[in-house]
């Protein structure tokens, strides 16, 4: 009997190693549709911290070029820490996205806490990465803007975001600045830092706990509406100080916009 008990010991060791491995390591590509006056197809990744998915995120880099995007919006957090095992991950990400789309770029609070910031932005700047902290540009007749992660509380928004123009989407770190985004007339809002809320309860749209806003916190996943302005909140694909996801897959958004 006793050896009955050690192997189902054994064998539920093995699922839930396997249950972990799922939930931190295979990706989910999850898809939005947004009414929007001219066509443009958006990958969003965030919240990568030196996450790697496959050999040499082989993995991450299939799955992005299968959505054939337009443009690639990264909104932060692309490292944990600025070391060598990050700096790298991060560059060889940048060089690799490239290749599929233009990759546009903010910072997350994690690139803004460390003082080799202003270094590491030159060097995905070199790697091809398009950075739009506290900048805009035009795609199509559509504002691109982005805003650096610490320009949130200087209230820079005003100034990134050209009053009266047309279409206009924000690449932005932090989600619970939403009341603020939609009081600046964004159509559309991308946002990361939540990780979903880190574990999920199943079966539901709520996350446990996310930096900024606590527990249950209110934008972690998803789509929210306020007013004209939509915000879509991706889940990411690293972790943070807490190590592990529950019922919590890394995720890839894409977003489709065009008229409906």
């Amino acid at each position: 009997m006793i050896y009955l008990y050690i192997s189902l010991g054994v064998l539920a060791l093995a699922l839930i190693a396997v249950f972990v491995w799922f939930s931190n390591k295979c990706i989910k590509v999850t898809r939005f549709c947004v009414r929007a006056p001219e066509k443009l197809k958006i990958v969003h990744l965030s919240d990568l911290h030196g996450a790697k998915f496959g050999k040499g995120n082989k993995n991450l880099f299939e799955k992005v070029a299968a959505e054939k995007p337009d443009i690639i919006a990264f909104t932060g957090d692309i490292i944990h820490m600025y070391n060598a095992r990050n700096r790298r991950t991060a560059l060889s990400a940048i060089e690799n996205l490239v290749k599929i789309a233009p990759v546009y770029y903010v910072a997350g609070n994690h690139e803004m806490r460390d003082k080799k910031y202003r270094q590491l932005r030159a060097e995905l700047a070199r790697a091809g990465a398009i950075i739009l902290d506290d900048k805009s540009i035009n795609i199509n007749g559509i504002v691109l803007a982005g805003l650096n992660c610490a320009s949130l509380k200087n209230d820079k928004i005003k100034k990134v975001v050209p009053r009266g123009a047309g279409y206009k989407i924000l690449l932005a770190h932090e989600p619970q600045f939403f009341p603020k985004y939609a009081e600046e007339g964004i159509d559309l809002a991308l946002c990361g830092h939540a990780h979903g809320g880190q574990w999920r309860i199943p079966f539901t749209n709520i996350g446990i706990y996310a930096p900024g806003q606590g527990l249950f916190p209110k934008y972690c996943s998803g789509s929210y509406k306020k007013g004209k302005t939509t915000m879509i909140v991706s889940r990411g694909l690293g972790n943070s100080e807490f190590p592990l996801r529950l019922f919590n897959r890394p995720e890839i958004v894409v977003v489709e916009l065009g008229k409906m």
